[in-house]
């Protein structure tokens, strides 16, 4: 209080502090602020003209993330083989010359990063990316010449355990549906399903020796894995005892890399891919079917068979 009687009135201070001010005359000038009203310090708002548009959004936002086509095919350059896949090789950590302490650290950064990128960042996927939609399918299937290699999937089967995919993919013309969820099996039902896609229904069943249908399983999950095993008569009662070795449940090696390289970005998302009868994918889809997805994914699917049928005479 002594302070502010001071600065707001002058003739207070001291004669001895006036004689010490630089400018003896600040002494004598009032201190007080005098302050306007808040209506001539702003702008008046105004309308935007007309003409105006909004600002374009940045489109490297992941908010507004748009999927895609597929620039180019999707796969590897290698053929599969037989008896890949089957675990992956985790590369064990060096923690030589560090403290307890700062190994429990390096452990807890691993652990937090693989939950977060394994787990956690699928189901933001999911919310973000429509329905985890990675990419938009294309309206034709890739060229025989330019295709790329489905890899092989390692795991048991309705008919049998370790099995492979490659043994069933050579020599047949695919509709491969990939998913690791009940989410990601009600996406890949929106292009194969029998009630959403009876015309795929139909070339499957007018052409048994050359087409088929193949379901992927992905299980990395301990639990889940024993209860889908445990719950296997259902799922043989809902299949023909032909397509039971169509069947996979694949528990390991499944591998980043292997993600990275055919498209399944997202382990909660459903995906479709045409494989030849070379085990080459030559058309591939993501989430739920959009637009013309489905009969583009059905004229390819028929183009391949007709292929097959041709190659065959």
């Amino acid at each position: 209080m002594p302070l502010r009687r001071a600065l707001l009135n002058p003739t207070s201070i001291c004669l001895r502090c006036q004689t010490r001010l630089p400018n003896p005359s600040i002494a004598q000038r009032s201190l007080a602020r005098t302050f306007t009203s808040a209506r001539t310090l702003c702008r008046p708002a105004t309308d935007p003209k007309p003409t105006e548009t909004a600002p374009t959004p940045d489109p490297k936002d992941e908010d507004i993330f748009v999927p895609k086509p597929l620039g180019r095919p999707i796969g590897f350059k290698n053929p599969p083989q037989p008896g890949e896949n089957v675990s992956v090789q985790k590369t064990k950590k060096d923690y030589s010359g560090m403290t307890m302490s700062q190994r429990n650290l390096e452990k807890r950064k691993g652990l937090v990063q693989e939950w977060g990128t394994n787990y956690f960042r699928d189901f933001k996927n999911i919310r973000k990316y429509r329905s985890g939609k990675t990419f938009m399918a294309n309206t034709r299937i890739f060229k025989k010449e330019a295709a790329l290699y489905f890899p092989n999937f390692h795991g048991d089967t309705l008919a049998g355990k370790g099995k492979d995919t490659t043994d069933v993919l050579q020599g047949r013309v695919s509709v491969v549906n990939v998913y690791s969820s009940q989410w990601g099996l009600t996406q890949a039902e929106t292009f194969t399903g029998k009630a959403t896609n009876p015309a795929l229904r139909s070339l499957l069943s007018s052409n048994p020796g050359v087409a088929q249908m193949v379901d992927v399983n992905i299980e990395e999950n301990s639990l889940k894995a024993w209860i889908i095993a445990l719950f296997q008569w259902q799922l043989k009662a809902s299949r023909s005892k032909e397509d039971w070795g169509k069947y996979f449940i694949v528990r390991k090696g499944v591998s980043e890399r292997i993600r990275e390289t055919i498209g399944l970005l997202n382990g909660r998302v459903g995906y479709i891919y045409l494989v030849d009868q070379d085990c080459k994918i030559r058309w591939a889809g993501s989430g739920d079917a959009e637009g013309t997805e489905m009969e583009d994914m059905n004229k390819g699917f028929a183009r391949l068979v007709a292929e097959a049928q041709q190659g065959s005479q």
